[in-house]
């Protein structure tokens, strides 16, 4: 396993880290036996950066997390979590919301810190909001030692930007903007470089666009992007090849991106997942790929309500 700095908070973190959303059983049912086991085939295969959020399951995620880590050393692993965010439509930055849900959060996770603490998707409410209370909330925790580091999460690159230009920020967590579909994280790298600030890239699959399995109703894709994505792992299965892998692959190699979520309750998923590290990226199949799904390359969707989108800047291609 490789590891990269992150930012400027001192941390080196694996190139390939863990992603608890799946121990809540968002993706389909989950054996909570499995679950433990995944994530401690993880850590013992070099990750060292595990991130979860209260949202996921509906605070399932934390607690089955909580009981894995529970068996490992704490030094053996970075783990994040977020706050602000506790189901589809169940929003609160207030700040006193901030901090209880830090105190759950680590009730649920069994330790009495956290490396990182994300405001999770703040385009969902008005940026004021956030601006007058969460970051207040986020100094006061890292000052009680609860917490080591913060920053925001989100899906529009805009949300990072204005919050830079609000406050200064410890760490972000982008998702779905450094794919083999989707490469407009790096405008943002240069800002971040400036203001030291350390990257969390999330969901190289661009939830699950870029993998064999059928795309989720729910996912927010318009129908060209999953045709395409379609298109392209279709493509890779009569070359005998994997999307995914591809897709993984080509997230971890970039080194100005420190490190890459991936999330599954399957041990046999993340021993995988990171024994594709250790191979090389077919740059022939990289490109055919490329040449598919270039029509939509960089191609987005809005998140958030549709009262906030417009100050974020979001829709359409970025």
């Amino acid at each position: 396993m490789k590891y990269r700095k992150l930012g400027n908070t001192g941390l080196d973190v694996s190139i390939l880290s863990f992603g608890a959303s799946s121990l809540g059983s968002v993706f389909g049912k989950t054996d909570d036996a499995q679950s433990i086991r995944t994530v401690h085939a993880a850590v013992d295969g070099g990750i060292n950066l595990i991130d979860v959020s209260p949202y996921y399951g509906l605070t399932k995620a934390e607690m089955v997390l909580g009981k894995a880590i529970g068996q490992i050393s704490r030094d053996r692993f970075l783990l994040s979590s977020k706050a602000g965010r506790y189901g589809d439509t169940q929003f609160d930055f207030s700040a006193r919301r901030i901090i209880a849900s830090v105190d759950e959060s680590l009730q649920r996770l069994q330790t009495d810190y956290l490396d990182m603490l994300f405001l999770h998707d703040i385009e969902f409410v008005p940026f004021a909001e956030v601006a007058e209370e969460s970051f207040h909330a986020l100094e006061q925790l890292k000052r009680s030692g609860k917490i080591r580091f913060y920053g925001v999460s989100g899906l529009p690159l805009s949300v990072f930007e204005k919050a830079l230009n609000y406050t200064a920020l410890d760490v972000v967590l982008s998702y779905c903007h450094y794919s083999l579909n989707d490469t407009t994280l790096l405008s943002l790298v240069p800002l971040l470089e400036k203001h030291g600030v350390g990257l969390v890239n999330a969901s190289p699959l661009s939830m699950g666009l870029l993998g064999s399995k059928h795309v989720p109703d729910w996912h927010p894709a318009t129908a060209e992007i999953k045709a395409a994505c379609q298109a392209a792992n279709d493509f890779c299965e009569r070359s005998g090849a994997s999307l995914a892998k591809l897709a993984i692959q080509f997230s971890v190699a970039n080194e100005q991106i420190p490190t890459t979520l991936v999330s599954t309750a399957n041990p046999d998923n993340i021993l995988k997942n990171i024994g594709w590290l250790e191979e090389p990226l077919d740059q022939t199949l990289l490109a055919e790929v490329l040449a598919i799904l270039a029509p939509i390359r960089n191609t987005t969707w809005a998140s958030g309500l549709p009262e906030y989108q417009e100050s974020f800047g979001q829709g359409g291609a970025v």
